[in-house]
């Protein structure tokens, strides 16, 4: 057994031109953290013979940083946010991937052209569309339920503690749309002064009932807890705790904010060859497919669409819970990386000081 494994370390060191036999890659925990180990770290695993270490943080961008600001680089792969993933290939911090190596769809069409618009980069490759949405527990209304960003944000008619994220991307856009700014507007409106005010004073209509949440695991929480009656979260979060644990969450689709996550390599990375054939495993049409049997984030090629089945229950149908699902697209924003890009460091200072302040 043991010459066997070595054997196939081997032969996956001369195929990939790497002499790796592990690789270390980095994620956001949780129930996505399991399903990429289910969906992408076991089969290469068994394909290469390299061990894939997981490894996990709060925004895997912010060790990236300051590993390579340092000079010394421990992850090989990591996955993050598109904004991020644009400000770490802007500063250089990260390689560049070149999408025609990235393997064709089945029928042969390239990688270049199966990928859905927007989900390939100079310097990274998307494996899913997911988006942040607000949830609630349906055991805790018996009579009227929200059904609108805007039930969010009403006390009133809903009194009880809110779930945010302890950041100002996605809260301000879901308090500019709550707050009657269609969706198509929201990032003119805001790119002026007048329009981050405006985000900051609906979100100052909820401030006394909130409770930050800063990792992806903690909303369902603070649902099954009862610690809030309503939470933002990350749709596919919410999914696993219903799918798989059988709590009683709604996700409410009106005012989603559509996201993408990446894979990177980041400058320095010990194993940067093994990484780049890791990354093109995981985002073939398979694996991608593959992933969404075990959450509900839409995969990034268009040929991985068609494959996706069930949740790994072999019961419930995964089309109806993504993001890109037609009738979860009606009221729905698609998150603007270029804005974020530019406009992250001054937006998190305004809100950063909107929070420390009475």
């Amino acid at each position: 057994m043991k010459k066997t494994l070595i054997l196939s370390t081997a032969l996956a060191g001369l195929a990939f031109g790497a002499s790796a036999q592990e690789l270390t890659v980095m994620s956001w925990r949780g129930a996505y953290t399991k399903s990429q180990v289910e969906a992408y770290h076991k089969p290469f695993t068994e394909k290469t013979g390299i061990k894939v270490i997981s490894v996990d943080a709060d925004n895997p961008a912010t060790p990236i940083k300051a590993q390579v600001e340092a000079g010394n680089v421990s992850i090989d792969v990591a996955d993050v946010e598109l904004s991020d993933a644009v400000r770490l290939c802007d500063e250089g911090l990260i390689y560049p991937i070149d999408a025609a190596a990235l393997p064709a769809a089945p029928d042969g069409t390239p990688a270049t052209e199966d990928f859905i618009d927007g989900a390939l980069y100079d310097c990274a490759v998307a494996s899913i569309f997911w988006s942040t949405v607000y949830a609630y527990d349906d055991s805790k209304f018996p009579g009227e339920k929200p059904t609108t960003i805007e039930d969010f944000f009403d006390t009133a008619k809903f009194p009880g503690k809110r779930g945010l994220r302890r950041g100002a991307k996605a809260n301000f856009e879901m308090a500019l749309m709550a707050d009657g700014v269609p969706a198509e507007e929201v990032y003119d409106v805001l790119k002026t002064p007048e329009g981050v005010d405006r985000a900051l004073a609906k979100l100052g209509t909820i401030k006394s009932d909130i409770i930050w949440w800063e990792a992806g695991a903690q909303p369902p929480q603070l649902l099954a807890d009862g610690e809030v009656l309503m939470t933002t979260a990350y749709n596919g979060r919410i999914f696993n705790a219903a799918a798989a644990e059988n709590k009683p969450f709604v996700v409410v689709w009106d005012g989603q904010i559509l996201d993408l996550d990446l894979f990177v390599i980041p400058k320095g990375a010990p194993n940067k060859e093994a990484a780049l054939e890791f990354i093109k495993f995981s985002t073939d049409t398979q694996r991608l497919a593959d992933q969404a049997k075990w959450i509900s984030y839409g995969p990034a090629r268009k040929s991985s669409g068609p494959l996706v089945g069930l949740f790994n229950d072999g019961k419930t149908e995964m089309a109806p819970h993504m993001p890109t699902a037609p009738a979860n697209m009606e009221n729905a924003l698609l998150n603007d990386f270029e804005f974020w890009a530019d406009y992250d460091v001054e937006l998190s200072e305004k809100f950063n000081a909107w929070v420390a302040a009475n």
